[in-house]
């Protein structure tokens, strides 16, 4: 098809083969446009193919025309989520989707209005925030980037014109589906950088004010007071960043020779991110002339991967312990609230006025304005939990954030560079030379190669000299809700981040000060610190702001080291010779058993169920008898056919916040010798556990639920139109293999999975040193109910029929689903 192009006044023939699909392709390039002559031009031109399950193979010779077939291919899957992710980072929610709708960063836990959404979006993702991201990012970067822009807009314009029948039905038509620029490519770089820091206070900084009436302080007494009366005891009942950790997590596996039975390396990997939103991730294979070759996924409007494999190394990410920011707290001049002390004289504010548009109710749009402010470390907030006001603007002090990863211009770079890297020694080197990661942890191996871990990330350089040094008003209550998260006073210049010798930056440890391992057989990482990488080598000697030492793990993260130590000394029951390949691997990572269980179901059984009825929490009697007969003969997983795990589930929710430390909880201490089998012994003379046992019972009882109900009737997935029952446990209970329904809410008698096991990736390599991979992107490829690739991925994962990643082109040819797409044209600036 001939379209008409309209380039700087010039009107220029381009052959567009736009969506024009064939079994067979052929690369003849006599259709692309000729350049124009005295201008600038840009000629995008790809080879894009898609395998079975919709997986795509971009080859192109630049990063531009790379980036513009990524950016065509995830529009035709994704168009609705890129538009309201472009929407949101513009600032034009409350504009379009109205000012009291909610917004929700899932994978942080933010919850607020449109309207606060927009005020915080304009104030973080400015002009001003984004040049450095722009001037600081490769080359490659802003290539892939403008590609990307050119392929999405490319994609719209066809479905404006009438093409794609039936497809992206939920945003064709809304006024909010607009043509995609340059700086939204950067805004969205920016706030997945943030993701972990300050976007978490969506609310707290969109809403921060100066006291317009006397508001006094609160001493760390009161605060402490008023969270005990909450019921809150430490950060555990708290949202991020008090709770423990994000939301989000990850599993991930690297395993060298001594833990391989064929002597060749393996990586697994496996984030649990949200079903929802654009922090689902999604894969693609990427070949640029002879740049890069590298297959894997990458979160949503990122033209690059950020977790995969190619015939040199593979790797992948967990969420990390470390903080990548902190609090400081600011002295204000009782005269005036919007200026504080630094260095003996009080500073003014940076003051920004800033006006969005809303649309209320009756769909009336109308500006609203405030004004926000900024110290000299980052944007004021206030923070509450629970109903108290932990980080409060009043007349005397106020509370102020600096970001690391805000200033982190070297995120693109990590990745382009790591997709480009020609050795497994390359990539490891490139990890702490660029240090760009901005909150996860990295495994990686590669054919031959030992297992890396590395939490070599961008982390504020605040030793724990300083942290003491620097202490204020509030430091108990951090001590106590958030070790290691700094709050520092913001009145002296001493109190500024350190910056190390071998830092990329300024105010971010360098490598020296960051941990990593190499080993032989096996490294590893569940969400815990870094700590336990191999219980055979600890690591320790590192700032509190990184993580926790000698500590208890999760039980995920005691599972996680268990299945690899079971396996290597062969009680783990599986037949045949000790050592992982990938068929074993594979069907220990999915087999759903859990921790909690192997721990304490026997001795919870033998305790209760002679009694018949025990006390709920309420004091109340509660018949256990037929959970009790269902858990006798329950085999212990959450596989889809398993008989009692819910009610165990239900049971171990209750259990999970007592503290570890607890006499209530476990009888045999944690012991840091033996992170791996201790803590142990549920207590369960406990009353408390006794009472967690009825509850749990209780809340099955009041629910559509049947006793003897098989996990597959339910728990299914909460994002397809149709039943696909999922199997898989939360992380709370000790499960490996994730599936979570956030919120629980058992009242319709299921487990609505929308988080959990996402991206999953087993890989090693052959004979030739080619990669093996196989995997799932478990909701599949497409959010779009029209595409052919919205629930197959979905259904396959649920059968657990591993999907082999074709990387060779005789599997990409061979592949009976094989279609291709011819991409080409051009563009003037």
């Amino acid at each position: 098809m001939v379209h008409k192009i309209k380039l700087g006044g010039i009107a220029l023939s381009a052959i567009l083969l736009s969506g024009c699909l064939s079994s067979s392709g052929g690369d003849d390039d006599s259709n692309a446009p000729a350049p124009v002559v005295g201008g600038d031009q840009q000629v995008f031109k790809a080879t894009l193919k898609r395998t079975a399950f919709g997986i795509p193979h971009i080859e192109a010779d630049d990063f531009a025309s790379m980036g513009y077939a990524y950016g065509y291919v995830q529009a035709e899957d994704n168009l609705c989520l890129l538009a309201e992710d472009t929407l949101t980072v513009r600032g034009l929610r409350a504009r379009f989707l109205g000012a009291d709708g909610t917004y929700q960063i899932p994978s942080n836990g933010a919850t607020t209005t449109n309207l606060n959404a927009d005020f915080f979006w304009r104030a973080t993702a400015t002009d001003e925030a984004i040049q450095p991201l722009k001037t600081g990012s490769d080359p490659e970067v802003g290539e892939a980037s403008r590609g990307y822009v050119a392929g999405f807009n490319r994609y719209l314009r066809e479905l404006r014109n009438g093409e794609h029948p039936g497809r992206h039905e939920a945003c064709r038509s809304e006024p909010w589906l607009m043509a995609m620029e340059e700086d939204d490519m950067y805004r969205r770089y920016l706030r997945l950088a943030v993701l972990a820091s300050s976007s978490v206070f969506v609310d707290g900084v969109a809403t921060a004010q100066p006291p317009e009436t006397d508001v006094p302080e609160l001493s760390a007494d009161a605060i402490l007071d008023a969270l005990a009366d909450a019921g809150i005891e430490d950060g555990g009942d708290l949202p991020f960043p008090f709770a423990d950790e994000l939301p989000i997590g990850s599993n991930m596996y690297g395993l060298s020779a001594e833990a391989s039975r064929t002597g060749e390396s393996i990586l697994f990997g496996n984030p649990h991110f949200p079903w929802e939103k654009t922090e689902r991730l999604y894969l693609a294979h990427l070949k640029v002339g002879d740049q890069a070759e590298i297959m894997g996924a990458a979160l949503y409007g990122l033209p690059a991967v950020l977790i995969g494999f190619n015939e040199h190394f593979a790797w992948s990410h967990t969420v990390s312990t470390a903080y990548r920011f902190s609090f400081y707290e600011l002295t204000l001049n009782p005269a005036d609230p919007t200026q504080y002390l630094y260095e003996g004289e009080f500073v003014d504010m940076d003051a920004t006025e800033i006006t969005v548009q809303a649309m209320d109710e009756s769909g009336e749009v109308s500006d609203v304005t405030r004004t926000l402010y900024n110290s000299r470390y980052g944007p004021m907030l206030t923070f509450e939990a629970a109903g108290v006001p932990i980080l409060n603007w009043s007349n005397g002090k106020a509370y102020t954030l600096r970001d690391a990863n805000a200033e982190n211009d070297r995120l693109l770079n990590q990745f382009f560079r790591w997709n480009q890297a020609d050795s497994f020694e390359e990539f490891v080197e490139l990890h702490g030379s660029v240090l760009g990661v901005p909150w996860v942890n990295t495994v990686a191996t590669g054919p031959g190669k030992p297992a890396y871990y590395g939490d070599l990330t961008v982390v504020p350089n605040v030793p724990d000299s300083k942290v003491q040094a620097c202490a204020t008003v509030l430091s108990p209550v951090f001590d106590l809700l958030a070790p290691g998260l700094p709050l520092l006073d913001g009145a002296r210049a001493d109190c500024q981040w350190d910056t190390d010798a071998d830092a990329p930056a300024d105010g971010v440890f360098g490598p020296s000060n960051l941990p990593s391992l190499q080993r032989n057989d096996w490294v590893h990482n569940c969400n815990d610190s870094y700590w336990v990488t191999n219980p055979a080598e600890p690591l320790t000697g590192f700032a509190a702001i990184i993580g926790d030492e000698e500590t208890p793990r999760s039980l995920r993260t005691r599972k996680c080291m268990e299945q690899v130590v079971q396996r290597l000394d062969g009680s783990d029951g599986r037949p045949g010779s000790t050592g992982f390949d990938l068929a074993n691997l594979q069907d220990i990572v999915l087999d759903s058993s859990l921790m909690s269980e192997q721990l304490a179901r026997q001795d919870v059984l033998s305790a209760y169920c002679p009694l018949g009825v025990v006390l709920g929490s309420d004091g109340q009697p509660v018949d256990i008898s037929e959970a009790c007969s269902v858990l006798q003969r329950w085999d212990g997983t959450h596989n889809l056919g398993s008989v009692g795990g819910h009610i165990w589930r239900e049971f171990w929710r209750n259990v999970d916040p007592l503290p570890v430390e607890s006499p209530d909880k476990w009888l045999t201490p944690f012991d840091p010798a033996d992170p791996v089998n201790t803590p142990a012994m549920l207590n369960v003379a406990s009353p408390l556990i006794q009472a967690a046992f009825a509850d749990g019972v209780k809340a099955i009882q009041n629910s559509p639920m049947a006793m003897t109900a098989a996990m597959g009737d339910v728990q299914v997935s909460g994002v397809h139109d149709t039943v696909i029952p999922l199997f898989g446990g939360e992380g709370f209970e000790g499960a490996f293999t994730i599936a979570i329904s956030r919120p629980n809410d058992i009242s319709d008698g299921r487990y609505e999975v929308n988080y959990g096991n996402s991206y999953i990736q087993a890989v090693t390599w052959d004979e030739d040193g080619q990669p093996v991979a196989e995997g799932f992107v478990t909701y599949s490829q497409s959010t779009d109910p029209a595409s052919p690739w919205f629930s197959d991925m979905t259904e396959a994962y649920s059968g657990k029929q591993w999907i082999r990643f074709p990387y060779q082109q005789e599997e990409i040819e061979s592949d009976p689903e094989l279609v291709r797409y011819r991409l080409v044209e051009l563009e003037r600036e």
